[in-house]
């Protein structure tokens, strides 16, 4: 297995897009990109890898321990071409998400099958507004955290934001004020949900790819009316084939042709699929199932709300109790007025279990990975003695 240490550099990306390129023609060594300079994989990489494997990418191991993900030429492939069809056919890419990631991965191969080398945004520094630049690309893929910089920064970085025909944009849940502000901006935005395993996004503006199947499971016992979801299973041709050197895991998570995600969700009256969020973040409160994602959507409704992520924590009467972290859309003063009048909004929309019983404000939530918001460090918000 080539091991190539990706730093977010262009020397880095060109590396694995050279031998990305062997792989997808199910020729050479088997690829796994890992960041540079963050010690081994958090997984097991011992062992044979299994015949036709392209390449292992590391999922983040933040809600569970890290795992190796096999895909093969063949999802690789199938996610790329899909794509480009649903866009409007191959173009230049910019890479603008770590190279490691299923999300730059991809990137790359979209880039390889279109025959038209990838541009790629230094990450050495971090991710710079000022520096974002179309130059001459179709298409970008992005994360929520990113757009909401740039339109905050607005100048060139926007302008150039405004020149891409399609802007992937996923790696965690878009709140609809940032998709409406960014659509209103001219920014050509698409959502996508996938994961790692199925070769990244599959399911763009709540439509499955081309190829795609999505299966929608009853909800979890318990769980109230308003808003109930069920398990997500996925299949098609962008499956990964299991995890390295995880048999059970396997067998357990890709059975019978689906993927069983984490994840909960409904289909809309339009008949696309709307992400409730993960089955595990579910908070039980007096033997009521509330989805965080749910609630964080009536509370970024609310009149100065920027954002929200909400979470359980630990109640010796409830046995969980809903809190939650909210940014202003603006600077100003939140007194318990205010506070109140969220809280309430909830308890009208989705019931008085799901109403947050603590509500903390913070200038920005605090992140993981590739922007997702990090539930454990909220959860600390309001667990710190």
């Amino acid at each position: 297995m080539l091991i190539l240490p990706c730093d977010g550099s262009v020397d880095t990306a060109g590396a694995l897009s050279r031998a990305l390129a062997i792989a997808i023609e199910d020729h050479g060594e088997t690829v796994l990109p890992v960041a540079a300079g963050a010690g081994p994989p958090g997984f097991d990489t011992r062992g044979p890898v299994p015949s036709g494997t392209a390449v292992v990418v590391g999922t983040s191991g933040s809600t569970s321990e890290p795992k190796g993900v096999l895909l093969s030429a063949r999802a690789l492939r199938a996610s790329a071409e899909a794509t480009h069809t649903r866009l409007g056919g191959p173009g230049r890419w910019l890479l603008a998400l770590p190279a490691h990631h299923v999300a730059g991965v991809q990137v790359l191969v979209r880039s390889l099958l279109a025959g038209a080398e990838a541009v790629v945004h230094d990450l050495r520094q971090g991710f710079r507004p000022e520096r974002f630049r179309a130059a001459g690309c179709r298409y970008t893929a992005l994360v929520p955290t990113q757009i909401r910089r740039l339109l905050d920064a607005g100048g060139p970085g926007l302008a150039a934001l405004r020149e891409f025909d399609a802007v992937l944009l996923g790696g965690a849940g878009t709140p609809e004020p940032l998709l409406t502000r960014a659509r209103e901006a001219g920014v050509r935005v698409v959502t996508t949900y996938g994961m790692t395993e199925t070769a990244g996004g599959c399911v763009y503006d709540g439509v499955p790819l081309e190829g795609v199947r999505v299966r929608i499971g009853p909800p979890p016992e318990g769980t109230p009316g308003p808003g109930a979801g069920g398990p997500i299973a996925l299949g098609g041709p962008t499956l990964a084939s299991g995890y390295l050197n995880r048999p059970e895991l396997t067998a357990r998570s890709f059975g019978d042709g689906w993927f069983r995600t984490d994840d909960l969700g409904r289909r809309r009256e339009d008949g696309r699929l709307q992400v409730l969020g993960r089955a595990d973040d579910v908070i039980v409160t007096g033997g009521v199932k509330v989805s965080p994602s749910v609630v964080e959507q009536v509370l970024r409704e609310q009149p100065g709300v920027g954002d929200a992520c909400v979470v359980g924590v630990d109640d010796p009467e409830w046995g969980q109790i809903v809190v939650a972290a909210v940014t202003p859309r603006e600077p100003g003063a939140w007194g318990k007025t205010a506070m109140g009048a969220l809280k309430g909004a909830v308890r009208e929309r989705l019931g008085r279990a799901a109403a947050p019983k603590a509500i903390r404000v913070v200038e920005a939530l605090p992140l993981r990975g590739v922007g997702k918001p990090d539930r454990s460090a909220v959860r600390r918000l309001f667990t710190a003695q």
